[in-house]
């Protein structure tokens, strides 16, 4: 009788247990962002989305606008115009071809320690309006870990989620979601 009392306690047990297992709530970010470091050597500035060719080596960014008497950030032949970092359907992992341009941004941020930026994480509009919007936070983090990576101070860098908010309306191929599956970089006064 003992055996059946103890063997029912056991398998209570381990049913509570794999209950509690299942209920666990996984965090908020769950893959950290990598950045690899290229300071050694050549760097290369990201694709277009969708595109499968990287574009034209980086030959320098120029961070001082003294130096070409406006701003880096509007001058178009400047990776740091470049402002959009686009992410795969249903994940938050940048892709290592924005890995430049993310590079180029802390550059800046690092050289011009008033300058704030915000990070808007963007879903396309499949999704409920909730899962969007943790997505598009999801988002702005990982490029926000990839700047502190590098060197960028909390302090530097808002992050915040439009969910599908901003996403292109009528969309119903995956040409049209993919360019509202991004973190836009906003610069405060810019």
């Amino acid at each position: 009788m003992n055996k059946v009392i103890l063997n029912k306690k056991l398998l209570g047990s381990l049913m509570l247990a794999l209950v509690l297992t299942a209920c666990k709530s996984a965090p908020m970010v769950e893959k950290p962002a990598a950045v690899e470091d290229k300071s050694a050597g050549a760097q290369t500035a990201p694709k277009a989305p969708g595109t499968g060719a990287d574009s034209s080596a980086i030959k320098e960014v120029v961070i001082d606008s003294h130096a070409t008497g406006n701003s880096p950030l509007k001058d178009p032949s400047n990776i740091l115009s470049k402002r959009n970092i686009y992410f795969d359907f249903d994940s938050d992992a940048v892709k290592a071809e924005f890995r430049p341009l993310i590079e180029a941004h802390a550059k800046y941020l690092l050289a011009h320690a008033d300058a704030k930026v915000a990070l808007q994480g963007n879903a396309d509009e499949r999704g409920t309006r909730e899962y969007n919007l943790a997505l598009g936070q999801r988002r702005s983090v990982s490029v926000k870990k990839s700047l502190n990576l590098l060197g960028v101070q909390d302090k530097q860098i808002e992050t915040v989620s439009y969910g599908e908010e901003k996403a292109t309306a009528g969309c119903t191929n995956d040409a049209c979601y993919k360019l509202n599956r991004r973190v836009d970089i906003a610069y405060e006064n810019d």
